[in-house]
């Protein structure tokens, strides 16, 4: 994997997005020389239209993004990475066509914008119809040495039986550590050269998924390997990197301290996230305030109770605030108290199903956003009840608290919604990832991923 702000992206992607990125370049200038020729005008050279193939690139390369082409679906499916393709360059046009519309003549023709469009389409879906039953072969996943043979062994190998896992795992060694759950774990009495033998496995990085370290360790065969440049890493981190959450199964308080994150350097970074949320929040209220305020009349109209709801959260360092959105549920909906939305909620009402799919009910949290109480990206803010409950039965729980919560997050784009104990962990996983290793990079990906989510809100409830 390739590290990128504190944040991994496995190999396969960074390939293809490279490609992609030099394909919507040829596209966009063959698109220009192809209507040059209809008109019979000289095109000139490249070097004469930088901003307009630039901004096609990055433009429909941004959307590409955001509605999921790099997601391991779209790696492992043609089907699905078409229909995405088809979505994203359409919506990079949609927008390029509305740049051009506003500064004539300076961008992108929009007759040439059509012809893009195609010669994209075609290169892009090429691109993996060759590049696809590569990016599944071993050659593109490291080879990994697993140091045990139990529970956590065994999660290691179902992770990279996964499709899409970038990582392969070419032995596993018994460590006499317990009970072996992986039968086909070779014993370590069986290996006389840890070493010698990770070097004829081919092997770049050993995982340490020991059930007990104590007297398990191998300490002098992790030294050699460590200096024959193999990487080593813990259980811990290498589920980190690897699914983007922190497993809260084995994870320990030695462990978050001493782990990478949580940096100091992140106070220019938080400075910069709240110079861009009030600049968005402003932006945002002003684009989205005839729309807020036409769905509060229709709340209105659909049923009886105030167009707003209004309800106690907890924010940064535990404080509370009123969070407010267009009401979705019934005024009678927590009269026994506050509880977890279910699927097809009978509190929800008629016009509040449509708001909560495509997310309109959300919009006046910019509000909370503009006055510092919350911010673009984030944990989602819980209610004081819930949170109290949570922190008596999840680990790390309060951690949460110690970044702004977020309208989006890195939870909402990676786990569907759930109303439960259990989904409140995996969300936790996620956040405390986030939390962790927050940089504007992994905000501006939530942002991006974000499209994606309100545009197939399978979660929404």
């Amino acid at each position: 994997m390739i590290r990128l702000f504190k944040h991994y992206i496995p190999n396969a992607v960074m390939l293809l997005a490279l490609f992609d990125l030099a394909l919507l370049l040829l596209g966009a200038e063959t698109a220009w020389l192809l209507r040059a020729s209809q008109i019979g005008m000289d095109a000139g050279g490249m070097s004469e239209r930088p901003i307009a193939l630039a901004g096609f690139v990055i433009v429909v390369w941004l959307a590409m993004v955001s509605v999921g082409v790099y997601g391991s679906d779209a790696l492992r499916s043609m089907r699905f990475a078409a229909a995405r393709l088809l979505v994203a360059i359409s919506l990079g046009i949609i927008a390029l066509s509305f740049v051009d519309f506003l500064l004539p003549g300076s961008t992108f023709w929009r007759s040439t914008l059509l012809y893009a469009m195609g010669i994209s389409v075609v290169l892009l879906l090429l691109n993996r119809l060759l590049l696809g039953a590569f990016l599944g072969r071993a050659a593109f996943r490291r080879r990994v040495m697993v140091l045990g043979a139990g529970d956590r062994a065994m999660r290691l190998k179902r992770l990279g039986e996964e499709p899409g896992a970038g990582f392969s795992i070419v032995s596993f060694i018994g460590m006499n550590e317990g009970a072996q759950v992986v039968e086909d774990a070779i014993p370590r009495a069986a290996v006389r050269d840890l070493g010698q033998f990770v070097e004829n496995l081919d092997a770049s990085e050993v995982v340490l998924a020991l059930e007990e370290r104590r007297n398990s360790l191998p300490l002098k065969d992790l030294l050699r390997m460590k200096t024959m440049g193999v990487h080593i890493n813990d259980f811990s981190s290498f589920v980190e990197r690897e699914t983007g959450r922190v497993d809260l199964d084995s994870v320990n308080p030695s462990w978050l301290i001493f782990s990478d994150g949580f940096s100091s350097g992140r106070m220019l970074s938080s400075a910069a996230k709240r110079v861009f949320d009030i600049l968005a929040s402003c932006l945002l209220l002003a684009i989205t305030f005839p729309v807020i305020a036409l769905f509060a009349l229709l709340v209105k109209l659909d049923s009886k109770g105030p167009a707003f709801f209004r309800q106690e959260r907890v924010g940064l360092y535990g404080q509370s605030f009123n969070l407010v959105k267009l009401r979705s549920m019934r005024t009678d909906a927590e009269k026994d108290g506050a509880k977890w939305a279910e699927k097809n909620d009978p509190r929800v009402t008629r016009l509040g199903k449509f708001i909560r799919k495509v997310r309109i009910d959300e919009l006046p949290q910019t509000w909370s956003v503009l006055k510092g109480e919350m911010s673009f990206v984030g944990p989602r803010p819980e209610v004081p009840k819930f949170v109290g409950d949570l922190e008596e039965k999840l680990p790390y729980y309060a951690e949460r608290h110690m970044v702004k919560p977020g309208i989006t997050g890195w939870a909402q784009i990676n786990y569907p919604y759930g109303a439960s104990i259990e989904d409140s962990r995996h969300k936790l996983e996620y956040d405390l990832y986030y939390a962790k290793n927050y940089t504007p990079f992994l905000d501006l990906l939530i942002l991006l991923q974000t499209l994606r989510v309100v545009l197939w809100p399978e979660g929404a409830r």
